[in-house]
């Protein structure tokens, strides 16, 4: 399904980002991880590594720019990276939540934006963007990183309704309870991050003319931000 694809995933040293990676090797396609984790990333298997901090503008333009390099092209772009907050916000230091909207949203956005040209070049792309429902959530602890979800909702449809005439579709991505290094610690009751795997090769292997600007949490399209949710 995936030959001749080159899929970019960020967060891929660990979590959800691995388990796609692996996914979609195993599926035949070329998989660029990416991470800022040198050590974990060096464990995963089957895939091109590059070393990156997606807080970082510059470091983000060069990724896609290394990937192009690496392949010829990007057809499929996953922004997952992430991390917990999980402070009050009367308690966070200055910058913490800065760069927690940095690592999630602004990284999102600068890579939508480096890598959407090489897209429309090619006449193919799809963007998947991992967001929450923390983002229509008032949990305590979690103003940065339901903020940068929300944001990233908002922006993922609005470049999605930008790029209406052409063959690049935005979509997101909620993951769900998962076991990931996210929470900080054990969660026997959540689900492994390769059960989410379904719905990222479902978004990856969008048909042309299929949903673009929408929100999918296992396989099935969620109304994030919609009355009576």
């Amino acid at each position: 399904m995936f030959e001749d694809r080159t899929v970019l995933i960020t967060g891929a040293a660990s979590g959800l980002g691995r388990a796609w990676a692996e996914g979609f090797s195993a599926d035949g396609a070329t998989v660029i991880a990416v991470d800022i984790n040198r050590e974990g990333l060096d464990e995963v298997p089957g895939a091109f590594h590059l070393q990156v901090d997606v807080g970082n503008p510059a470091e983000v333009k060069q990724m896609i720019a290394d990937a192009v390099k690496l392949t010829g092209r990007i057809d499929v772009l996953f922004n997952n990276a992430g991390m917990g907050f999980n402070k009050r916000l009367e308690n966070s230091a200055d910058g913490d939540f800065e760069h927690h909207v940095a690592v999630h949203l602004f990284a999102m956005v600068n890579a939508m934006r480096a890598a959407i040209p090489h897209m429309r070049a090619q006449n193919y792309g799809r963007i998947i963007n991992t967001i929450s429902r923390n983002a229509e959530y008032d949990s305590i602890g979690t103003s940065a990183y339901s903020a940068a979800k929300a944001g990233m909702w908002a922006a993922s449809r609005v470049a999605a309704a930008e790029l209406k005439d052409t063959n690049i579709l935005v979509n997101m991505l909620i993951p769900g309870p998962t076991r990931t290094a996210i929470w900080g610690k054990d969660m026997p009751q959540f689900q492994e991050p390769s059960a989410t795997y379904p719905t990222a090769k479902m978004l990856a292997s969008l048909a042309d003319d299929e949903a673009s600007g929408k929100v999918y949490w296992n396989e099935r399209e969620y109304p994030l931000f919609r009355e009576g949710n």
